[in-house]
């Protein structure tokens, strides 16, 4: 009973101030409006980031070794072979190592970026797993036997012959001052088809691939190798089979505890990704959520007036039987409601900006039912903490100073 009375009046006080009752909320609904936008928003970007980098690389796993200490290889292709014979849930491995060099056919010549590795090469390379468009890629026949084989990409056809149907043609590729002539045997998609007309490309780069092995016999100081790239078959898979392979290449390399082998896997530096954007995102909207503590504060300032513009009428309830605790859930009440109207009004514009800012970015807001709930108690606990003291004050009113009072 005391509680639909208290609500009546609380309402009937706020709507007969309307625009004071606005003017009080509009810090909350700014400050609620602000959270909500920037949590949904930055949500929304930091689920896009992390899932277009995870459909990337979450089943990939980083092989380095430290050789500084070591005067034999200490990663060669039998590890890699042995590695992907004995660890089931291992599909792909491959060194991606790059070098710099030139590559030319006739008159034609372009710097070129060199990928060389297993024939795996093609599944976990960064710069040469598009998909093929002419022939194939280099397989294990031409590895063991080092063949002068390499796979080009479009813009390498293009640069060098004008066209891209020129598997079994000849190029030559420099590196360190050492000259391979080697077959083309396949064409993968070029990368700067879709700028041509935009800028001048003839200055980038071009890549291409080819066995390590070829490679290493042409140029000794290449052979060598510190890192690998390993392809799982599942996500889940990560973590057992990084600790696989290490146990494995120290048992084989005799360097048990050397701590010369480290496998990471992207769901690691995905996890730091998350910590760093979640933490950019909460700072963010602690800065806007400072809106809320001003808006708190316009509600004491607004229930102090109330306080002091119904003195009499304070009396005359006191007066009349009302109790010090009815007074106090009166005007608290009334606090409440006005803190909880804003929240809701700021959430429901903080969820239409977010939805306008996401929709200009392409990306989906995060929405949780979660920060609705935690916006709306955040609202009450605003209205809670700061009419407590106008409440109070309005409580302990002397009913007959209340009555005199004009």
């Amino acid at each position: 009973m005391f509680f639909k009375e208290n609500l009546k009046m609380a309402l009937d006080s706020i709507f007969a101030n309307k625009m004071r009752s606005f003017l009080t909320m509009l810090g909350i609904i700014i400050g609620i409006s602000s959270v909500i936008a920037i949590l949904s928003v930055g949500n929304g970007a930091a689920s896009e980031i992390t899932g277009t980098f995870s459909d990337l690389g979450a089943t990939t796993i980083s092989l380095s070794a430290d050789d500084s200490e070591q005067t034999a290889d200490v990663l060669t292709n039998e590890d890699l072979n042995v590695l992907k014979e004995s660890i089931d849930e291992v599909r792909y491995i491959s060194p991606d190592e790059q070098t710099q060099g030139t590559v030319s056919s006739g008159d034609n010549s372009r710097q070129a970026v060199i990928s060389y590795g297993t024939p795996d090469l093609q599944y976990v390379s960064q710069a040469m797993s598009s998909s093929l468009i002419e022939g194939r890629y280099f397989n294990q026949i031409d590895f063991d036997e080092s063949a002068n084989v390499v796979v080009i990409d479009e813009d390498t056809a293009e640069a060098l012959f004008e066209r891209t149907d020129v598997v079994g043609e000849s190029v030559k590729v420099t590196v360190a001052q050492t000259s391979l002539n080697l077959r083309v045997v396949g064409i993968v998609e070029g990368r700067f088809g879709d700028m041509q007309g935009a800028f001048d490309t003839s200055e980038l780069p071009v890549f291409l691939a080819l066995p390590n092995s070829t490679m290493g016999s042409a140029i000794p100081q290449l052979s060598g190798m510190n890192s690998a790239t390993v392809e799982v078959e599942e996500t889940d898979q990560i973590e057992p089979v990084s600790d696989k392979i290490v146990r494995l290449l120290e048992l084989r390399n005799n360097a048990v505890g050397d701590n010369i082998y480290t496998a990471t896997n992207f769901l690691q530096a995905l996890d730091q990704v998350n910590n760093v954007l979640g933490l950019f995102i909460n700072f963010i909207a602690a800065v806007a959520g400072i809106a809320l503590l001003v808006g708190g504060i316009g509600v004491m300032n607004i229930m102090l007036v109330s306080v002091t513009e119904r003195t009499r009428e304070i009396g005359t309830r006191k007066a009349l039987g009302a109790t010090t605790n009815t007074i106090l859930a009166q005007f608290l009440m009334e606090s409440v409601i006005l803190s909880l109207i804003g929240g809701v009004i700021g959430l429901t514009l903080g969820i239409l900006l977010a939805n306008v800012i996401a929709g200009a970015l392409d990306i989906v807001p995060d929405i949780t039912l979660s920060s609705v709930i935690l916006v709306l108690l955040f609202s009450t606990a605003v209205g809670v903490f700061f009419g407590i003291y106008p409440a109070r004050k309005a409580a302990k009113l002397d009913p007959i100073e209340a009555l005199r009072y004009e």
